[in-house]
């Protein structure tokens, strides 16, 4: 019991970065579309359909497993890509504004006063985690932030999940709760046997795949989740995107929202809607082959 609720107490809340915590604008699939065009993969091709459709469904793994994936028989091409996506993501980072989602910070204070520690986790690398948790205002509002170079394994190995009960000091993994908007970090919380994962539209995946992947609830956003848990006021209900940047099929619409009177946080068994679609929404501009582009260098 946490003091706050009659409820099994959850201690720690395990948070994703983007598309959870912070607004999903497409920066990590445009870093990658330009990646992989460092190796000759340019829009317009099926080759470059085939790979961003591969990159958006490997959303929350590391970026070095996400272009072993896509480079599977060459380890050089693979390694040269990682090193063009850690450029464009911090390009990328430097052109676009950082944002909270809607009420992120409300709830993480929330969540702090009814004694359950918050922690961030992502599979991108430190740098990022740092640049990003800093642009949005969110370092003096949580106990740890964690990141693909803390651990063996990213998602969705629960290696950050289970990091973040020992350097919390958490009694039991049974005491977690893991709140993410993709299919990874789903999977890397309900194999870290976290009591509550609960999947938020407002990341890159849609509610089915986050049901796949194992979430116990879906939420709308993190806005939902002291309701789930019985910390904080259970009106506090901030506007909510419609949907994330990065494709709206599955995600909160407009319509589809409650007031403070409705549950909050839908269950994971529910039907999921039947025009849900997960799929990749990033446009990018043709690009000229890469032996073209340095042809004459």
């Amino acid at each position: 019991m946490n003091g706050v609720t009659d409820k099994p107490g959850v201690t720690l809340a395990c948070c994703g970065l983007i598309g959870t915590l912070v607004a999903d604008e497409g920066v990590i699939e445009r870093s990658f579309a330009e990646a992989i065009a460092t190796q000759g993969v340019v829009s317009g091709t099926s080759a470059f359909a085939r790979r961003m459709t591969q990159v958006h469904q490997a959303r929350g793994r590391s970026a070095a497993d996400v272009l072993q994936l896509l480079f599977p028989d060459n380890e050089a091409r693979a390694q040269a890509a990682q090193l063009a996506f850690d450029r464009a993501i911090s390009d990328a980072l430097r052109r676009v504004t950082v944002k909270p989602v809607p009420g992120a910070v409300q709830v993480v204070d929330q969540l702090r006063a009814a004694g359950i520690s918050v922690c961030v986790l992502t599979s991108l690398p430190r740098r990022v985690l740092d640049r990003v948790v800093d642009a949005a205002g969110l370092g003096c509002h949580i106990d740890l932030a964690l990141s693909a170079d803390d651990v063996p394994r990213g998602f969705p190995a629960p290696d950050l999940v289970l990091k973040s009960v020992l350097r919390t000091g958490a009694d039991s993994v049974g005491e977690v709760a893991v709140i993410h908007g993709t299919g990874a970090g789903v999977e890397g919380g309900r194999r870290s046997g976290a009591s509550i994962v609960a999947g938020v539209l407002t990341g890159p995946h849609a509610a089915r795949r986050l049901r796949s992947a194992g979430a116990t609830h879906i939420l709308r956003s993190i806005a939902d989740f002291p309701g789930l848990v019985g910390a904080g006021d259970a009106a506090f209900r901030p506007d909510v995107p419609a949907a994330s940047q990065n494709g709206d099929s599955g995600r909160l619409k407009a319509s589809s929202r409650v007031s403070a009177e409705h549950v909050s946080a839908e269950p994971a068994s529910a039907e999921p809607e039947s025009a849900e679609v997960d799929r990749p929404s990033v446009d990018v501009p043709a690009q000229v082959p890469f032996e073209r582009r340095t042809s004459g260098r």
